[in-house]
């Protein structure tokens, strides 16, 4: 990795680290529906899949995936945070919202990249 890609990535992991923090900052329950992550991980999909569609659209250098993609979404994103809150709902007889729990994260964040795509070519074609 050079120099230049590096910066990308870091710039891109911190400012998504940052708003991952902002979000997790004040847990949001739903009853004992952890909310934070969830909406960390739809979020982060949606930008995803726009980001992507531009990517393409742009024909953008790799450096901007390092930094959106790979540096920003994967930041934002958390697939440890969503196991440990699966773990803690498991542990403490939760079945039906740890269902919830797995059902809504990856469900909406699949919805929510194919969303962010339709979207960015929706735009992007008119």
């Amino acid at each position: 990795m050079k120099g230049i890609e590096f910066l990308f990535l870091g710039m891109g992991s911190i400012l998504g680290a940052f708003l991952r923090y902002k979000i997790s900052s004040s847990p949001l329950l739903f009853n004992t529906f952890p909310v934070n992550v969830l909406i960390e991980n739809i979020l982060g999909a949606f930008i995803l899949g726009a980001f992507i569609i531009l990517s393409q659209h742009w024909n953008l250098d790799g450096r901007y995936s390092l930094f959106a993609a790979v540096g920003f979404c994967g930041s934002l994103t958390t697939m440890s945070m969503f196991a440990l809150d699966s773990t803690n709902l498991l542990e403490n007889k939760h079945y039906y919202t740890l269902f919830l729990n797995i059902l809504a994260n990856i469900g909406l964040s699949i919805g929510a990249l194919i969303a962010g795509k339709t979207m960015m070519n929706s735009i992007l074609t008119n």
